[in-house]
């Protein structure tokens, strides 16, 4: 899968309160973002960790050994990614700070003598205690992986929230002619789990018929998030995207 790529910055778990604006926001709150961007555009993953609580709870089950784990494994593979934090509100509670981020995750990497490009983007709620960062949501996720001299542009339609059970749809359309081109492609649905960070999925391409992908799914019968994603190749490129979708009991 590819949504992981701001897993060192994915901060934050609290229920939603009176939220404040971001240019009144405690100082030290924006120098711990900046922070930890800087140590993640050096791929310094003490760097990174050292502002996440030993006791570090996640939303996917990540601990604090595992998400360090993770960004290890991902910088291997992406090493010239960019990190880019944007506060959007906070609000005092309690003993803590909750905060909701916009991260984007930018970059590129070789890949059989064609450059694959990274576009990221996470929208989490954090909070902080004593400068560290305690617990973590995602609200949001979406990534796009895209190769080749023109590869498919895509409208992408998915609800962020469906309820247990609800059935949705998933279409993943090319938006220009395809002309004489085949278009192969596939969707893939799978639960978002710890075990599934930095494991990318196995799959096979079928031949479309038509200019792109048109799925109807259904959420599971428990509050588990799935990552969904489609992925289309023609002669001239290929776009991987992948969108997270919360599953909800209510």
């Amino acid at each position: 899968m590819i949504l992981f790529f701001a897993v060192g910055l994915t901060v934050g778990w609290a229920t939603a309160t009176k939220a404040e604006d971001p240019a009144t926001a405690p100082p030290q709150i924006k120098e711990l973002l900046a922070q930890i961007d800087a140590a993640a555009n050096r791929r310094d993953v003490e760097g990174v960790m050292q502002f996440y609580s030993q006791n570090f709870k996640h939303s996917d089950g990540l601990t604090h050994a595992q998400m360090e784990e993770a960004l290890k494994q991902l910088w291997e593979r992406y090493p010239q990614l960019t990190y880019r934090t944007e506060l959007q509100s906070w609000d005092n509670q309690g003993d803590g700070i909750v905060a909701e981020t916009v991260t984007t995750v930018t970059g590129t990497q070789p890949n059989n003598g064609t450059m694959v490009k990274l576009e990221s983007m996470l929208r989490s709620r954090q909070r902080y205690e004593n400068q560290k960062i305690v617990s973590s949501e995602i609200l949001a996720e979406r990534s796009q992986l895209t190769s080749g001299v023109n590869p498919p542009n895509l409208q992408v339609i998915l609800p962020e929230q469906v309820r247990i059970g609800q059935s949705f749809n998933f279409d993943a359309i090319v938006q220009e002619p395809l002309g004489d081109n085949l278009l192969l492609g596939t969707a893939l649905e799978e639960p978002i789990s710890r075990d599934r960070y930095n494991q990318p999925s196995d799959f096979e391409l079928d031949l479309l018929s038509a200019g792109g992908i048109f799925k109807v799914g259904r959420a599971p019968l428990t509050p588990q998030d799935r990552w969904i994603s489609a992925v289309l190749i023609r002669g001239d490129g290929m776009t991987m995207i992948t969108r997270r979708l919360n599953v909800v009991d209510r």
